[in-house]
């Protein structure tokens, strides 16, 4: 078993002891100054990451760095409240041990949530984006390297990275509790700069809605090893060249918080859907 495995093993198991039963098959990744989001879950435990071996470590104001155990609308759920970004210098491996430790937890689909600058009219700030496809331009992936046949292929595909149905489920869930949700691409640039305006013109060019500089490699390491992706981008301010202001971290997360109650509300709804439908399955 290499390191990395080991890792992932130790953290897998250190999480089932504080489960209490518990064994969710939804996962969260919070993105920066989502606080209503986080208010969804009635918590069983939480882990330090400094306490998950091989775990990220966040270094960014409003990502907190625990792993989270319990229940939203009575459904079993982890969180991982705090990511971390490439630019941040962690290498890859600690992503690694992250997703591949909610693998070893038997994790199905992970919802993936980030902060984002919208592209169009439409994706004003405190509105919500249901992520349909992306555009990595970072020029890095996280499987580059020698692979690891245990957790997935060489090659991999990325058709159906966001998984259609799914999105469909959450967009049905916000519209119930009133909430609209857009549809498009994230384009995802390395950080920790903002685009220029420049750069925000040659997204709009290929087909871009919306930047960040997270979410995407973290996708790709979940599909790697089969598990299924639902994005949601809070879109906190407009991209460069778009907007009355220059994009700073600070607004970004004003501009969550503008966002943070329609998120959590179509969260909730979502996570709900997703157990009845399951249940159904099932049966």
């Amino acid at each position: 078993m290499t390191s990395l495995n080991q890792q992932i093993s130790q953290s897998a198991a250190l999480i089932r002891e504080q489960a209490c039963g518990l064994k969710p098959r939804l996962a969260v990744i919070l993105g920066s100054g989502l606080g209503a989001v986080a208010d969804l879950l009635t918590e069983t435990a939480s882990i330090p990451y400094t306490s998950l071996p091989g775990f990220p470590q966040p270094t960014i104001e409003g990502h907190e760095g625990s792993f989270k155990i319990g229940t939203v609308n009575n459904v079993p759920v982890y969180y991982l409240k705090g990511r971390v970004h490439l630019y941040e210098g962690v290498g890859v491996d600690a992503l690694k041990v992250m997703i591949r430790t909610l693998k070893t937890l038997d994790v199905e689909t992970v919802i993936i949530t980030n902060a984002a600058g919208g592209l169009h009219e439409a994706l004003e700030p405190g509105s919500l984006m249901a992520i349909s496809d992306h555009i990595n331009l970072t020029g890095l992936n996280p499987l580059t390297g020698p692979n690891d046949d245990d957790w997935g292929t060489r090659f991999p595909s990325q058709e159906g990275a966001w998984n259609d149905g799914l999105r469909t489920l959450l967009i049905k869930g916000a519209a119930a509790q009133g909430v609209t949700l857009h549809q498009g691409v994230y384009c995802m640039h390395l950080g920790p700069t903002f685009e220029t305006p420049a750069e925000i013109r040659m997204v709009k060019t290929i087909g871009g809605d919306a930047v960040g500089m997270s979410t995407i490699p973290e996708n790709i390491l979940a599909r790697h090893c089969g598990m299924e992706c639902v994005g949601l981008a809070a879109i906190v301010n407009r991209a460069a060249g778009m907007g009355f202001e220059k994009p700073s971290h600070e607004q970004t997360l004003i501009g969550a918080r503008l966002a943070e109650n329609n998120m959590a509300a179509a969260l909730g709804a979502f996570i709900s859907a997703y157990n009845i439908e399951a249940a159904s399955q099932a049966a």
